[in-house]
């Protein structure tokens, strides 16, 4: 399954390994140093020109990892993560 994560970007649903609050989780060193690092190796997809309010960390076999920021919320994503598996 899909899931939409802002603007026009859908992701699988399979493919995330996990989903964070900016805010939140910026406060650590080692998780900027983990998007700047990932940021220059052009892994960081940017969903929308807004404010991003989270991040979602993905791994495929085609793409590796990659980072989507997008301007929904973590607990926005979380909730529509959860209707689709009930679907």
């Amino acid at each position: 399954m899909y899931l939409h994560i802002g603007q026009e970007t859908t992701i699988k649903t399979q493919d995330i390994i996990a989903v964070f609050d900016l805010d939140t989780s910026t406060v650590s060193k080692a998780t900027r140093d983990y998007l700047s690092k990932m940021e220059k190796e052009k892994r960081v997809v940017t969903v929308s020109y807004e404010l991003p309010k989270s991040f979602i960390l993905t791994q495929n076999e085609k793409q590796g990892e990659l980072i989507f920021l997008s301007q929904l919320s973590s607990q926005t994503i979380l909730k529509r993560a959860e209707k689709k598996s009930f679907l």
